[in-house]
């Protein structure tokens, strides 16, 4: 799918998949899950949300957008580390990105450093990415 085509007509089949459904956070990371539920703000605190078959960190409250959220301290990496870490981000959040194309809603990646923020769109420009401050 191009990045400007609409999203896929929702068909009963599709919807099923598409409907969000609440699912406990998969991590044991507290600051993590906090940010999750507090950034957007997450439509169902305590939980990510399961949309296309894929685990996404939240819903935001009152609108189609799902949320990835990084709290990496990115910014205290190395340089080779910071690579190593793109790299491994990049084909996910672009999955991530076309499941919820495809399912009708808007995807934003939320880091928590301006340095995170800056490779991740040097990598991809279209990338919706947003700095939270959150902390580790």
């Amino acid at each position: 799918m191009n990045r400007r085509d609409p999203p896929a007509p929702v068909t009963a089949e599709r919807r099923l998949e598409c409907d969000p459904i609440p699912v406990p956070h998969a991590g044991e990371d507290a600051p993590h899950n906090q940010c999750a539920d507090q950034f957007p703000p997450n439509r169902y605190p305590g939980n990510d949300v399961l949309v296309g078959g894929k685990r996404f960190d939240a819903l935001q409250v009152g609108a189609r957008v799902l949320w990835e959220i990084k709290t990496h301290r990115f910014d205290t990496y190395p340089d080779f580390i910071r690579e190593r870490t793109i790299l491994k981000q990049m084909p996910l959040l672009r999955e991530e990105r076309d499941i919820a194309e495809a399912c009708g809603y808007g995807l934003v990646v939320g880091v928590s450093t301006q340095e995170h923020k800056d490779a991740l769109l040097n990598e991809d420009i279209t990338l919706n990415v947003v700095v939270t401050g959150c902390e580790r």
